[in-house]
């Protein structure tokens, strides 16, 4: 019994004292510069306004729709009522040249009739500019994150935390632009390359990751498995515009057996009234 007492204690003890071995992720999974209040956020509903002008056109079809088969319908009808009850006899070569006129342009207005709906929605779609070439048009590198393009309406779900996305943001190109430039920074925090992380940080907040590598030995072997990114904040005023950018996902260290979850969030500034000046992130919540 004392012997089992003994092991006990002593595998307890070992457990205890043995160094928890953890990734070296980016910014060495502390808290660093600036932090703000995230949240969320999620897409508005757009309202249906024009409920009355879609009903509309419907209407007027069906009524195109409707004489048109009420008329082809007399028509025909009249022409096999006159075959049948001997209207045709001792009919003349002119006569029939009369009536192929008539049946050609019967053809030709129901045709026309038929087209008429096609036409009209070909025009809506040129109108609204859906095609892979226009939409181009409007996405135009802003350098660091991603770039400018339209963007639908969001609103976050903490009425604490703004969303205003600055005018003409591409958040999609923004985030995965993000999602690359994650993975990018962990390699240079391995590789313990300063340069490449300065380019990519506020100068206060690279000066805390400068001390924080400092504390690591030698190369680094973080791996990122997967890592999403999702915007959980968006401000902006004249001259500055903030983004918050939350990553999941999950890393591993190959050397040291270790696989852990991503739970970061990168605060991002923006200087408005600097041409193309690139996104800078000033904190990192861990």
């Amino acid at each position: 019994m004392k012997s089992f007492i003994t092991m006990f204690a002593l595998l307890v003890a070992v457990t205890f004292s043995a160094p928890h071995a953890e990734a070296k992720k980016f910014g060495g999974s502390k808290s660093l510069g600036k932090s703000y209040k995230t949240a969320p956020a999620q897409k508005q509903q757009p309202q249906q306004t024009d409920t009355i002008s879609k009903q509309n056109p419907t209407a007027s079809s069906g009524k195109k729709g409707l004489m048109g088969g009420l008329l082809g319908g007399l028509l025909a009808g009249g022409l096999l009522a006159a075959f049948f009850g001997g209207a045709f006899e001792g009919i003349q070569f002119m006569d029939i040249l009369i009536m192929g006129l008539i049946a050609f342009l019967i053809f030709k207005f129901l045709k026309g009739m038929r087209k008429a709906k096609p036409t009209a929605m070909g025009h809506q779609q040129a109108y609204a500019g859906d095609s892979p070439q226009e939409q181009g048009q409007f996405r135009q590198q802003a350098g660091g994150f991603g770039g400018t393009t339209a963007q639908p309406q969001y609103q976050s779900t903490d009425s604490d935390v703004p969303f205003n996305l600055p005018p003409g943001f591409d958040m999609n190109g923004f985030l995965h632009g993000a999602r690359d430039h994650y993975r990018i920074l962990q390699g240079a925090w391995n590789q313990n390359e300063l340069e490449t992380i300065r380019e990519y940080v506020s100068p206060a907040l690279f000066d805390d990751l400068k001390t924080e590598r400092s504390k690591l030995e030698g190369e680094q072997h973080t791996e990122v498995m997967f890592v999403d990114a999702e915007l959980v904040r968006a401000d902006y005023d004249a001259s500055s515009a903030h983004l918050s950018v939350k990553f999941s996902g999950r890393y591993q260290d190959r050397h040291e057996g270790v696989e852990e979850e991503i739970t970061d969030i990168w605060h991002l500034e923006r200087d408005l009234t600097v041409p193309n000046a690139p996104w800078l992130i000033v904190g990192i919540q861990a």
